[in-house]
């Protein structure tokens, strides 16, 4: 726990100058083609795409989800957020791609000097009941990914995505991924009719902490985010059908006594804000305590002392959660600039920073900027600070 002691980030210099900063949280554009290219033949037809209706309507058509409207999005961006000089030269065109050398120059302007990255197209991986269809759509993803990135992995730290359905076949493909030299796994938040409190996932475990990748649960996968419709359908979703079902995966593994068993399991809850977080920690210990009668397993360690040793979340905009620090602890709080996505930072981390983060000692912004992820995922720190 840190203290809550606080001094002012200085002014004088750009952020990347005085600390090592990694975005935990990042996307890249893959190749409209990608799956329809190398997917097996067997599931072509299935994959996720797009469709135009008689009317020129475009829709996103997934195995598993409702047809989903799609309306085309400016390449500027809509939130009053301004654009430095520098940045006002780039081709928007490009944001999000996979060319290192493209995303590279888009985080040298924002100040990151490494990424862990995520897919776009590929959030919908696991919509469909057909576990089959989304441990090949994975292993699609962790091929590709391995070929774009492998030459440039001291900087952009793509995830291995996994199907946990079929809990055999995923144990299978960590074991693969980590051959391949990936740092993380990717789950969905949540495997319909199967979740992850169920003792049926200790080999999944077992083999995520034999190979030491910790496992990412990244919002708005597993389930459909955009069940609301009508008025405010927007917040809605954003608010409780796709942050808030972050808490789920770490409740079940705080709670279910995996990580009693797994010590070495370490898991990240990834663009859903910490805001929630405190609350979160102390709910499940009260809930604990209070409804002990009902309380199966009895555990040697509240459920929020399982978080605190090898759990993590990710944050971008959240001056709110910023305050969490002071009930679970700068250890456990990472930053991520969402890049490209147009609810985070990029570019403009820098004022977001100072704006969110002027009240923590420099100490805690290191670590919360850069160490903290450096330590989890085994990024080499450079010997002068800020890189």
């Amino acid at each position: 726990m840190t203290s809550s002691a606080a001094a002012p980030a200085p002014a004088s210099s750009r952020l990347v100058e005085r600390y090592f900063i990694v975005s935990a949280d990042c996307h890249v554009n893959e190749p409209a083609s990608l799956w329809a290219e190398r997917i097996e033949p067997e599931f072509r037809r299935r994959i996720p795409r797009v469709e135009v209706d008689d009317a020129g309507q475009k829709w996103s058509i997934a195995e598993g989800l409702r047809p989903v409207r799609i309306k085309d999005f400016p390449t500027e961006f809509t939130q009053g957020q301004a654009f430095s000089l520098e940045a006002r030269d780039l081709d928007l065109s490009q944001r999000g791609s996979p060319q290192p050398d493209i995303r590279n120059r888009h985080h040298d302007l924002d100040g990151v000097n490494a990424e862990v990255v995520y897919p776009n197209k590929g959030l919908l991986m696991w919509t469909s009941p057909d576990h089959r269809l989304s441990a090949a759509m994975c292993r699609v993803w962790n091929d590709w990914a391995q070929e774009t990135f492998a030459g440039h992995r001291e900087r952009i730290l793509p995830v291995a995505a996994i199907a946990p359905g079929e809990v055999g076949v995923a144990v299978a493909e960590v074991q693969r991924v980590a051959r391949m030299g990936f740092r993380s796994v990717f789950l969905p938040v949540q495997v319909a009719g199967q979740p992850y409190n169920l003792p049926l996932y200790d080999p999944l475990w077992a083999a995520c902490q034999d190979a030491r990748l910790p496992v990412a649960f990244h919002v708005g996968t597993g389930r459909d985010p955009r069940s609301a419709t009508g008025n405010g359908a927007a917040v809605i979703n954003y608010v409780v059908h796709a942050l808030a079902t972050a808490m789920e995966p770490l409740t079940q593994l705080c709670a279910s006594g995996a990580c009693e068993r797994f010590p070495g399991l370490r898991f990240v809850t990834v663009e859903c804000g910490i805001g929630w977080l405190a609350w979160a920690l102390w709910a499940m210990d009260e809930s604990y305590k209070k409804h002990d009668y009902w309380v199966s397993p009895k555990l040697p360690l509240l459920p929020s002392d399982y978080f605190r040793r090898q759990g993590w979340c990710t944050f971008c905009d959240d001056p709110i959660g910023i305050e969490t620090r002071h009930w679970v602890g700068t250890e456990r709080l990472l930053f991520g600039n969402d890049y490209p996505h147009h609810e985070g930072s990029w570019p403009n981390s820098e004022e977001v920073i100072r704006r969110t983060m002027g009240g923590l000692r420099d100490e805690e912004r290191r670590m919360i900027l850069g160490g903290n992820a450096a330590a989890l995922y085994g990024i080499e720190l450079p010997e002068r600070p800020g890189g």
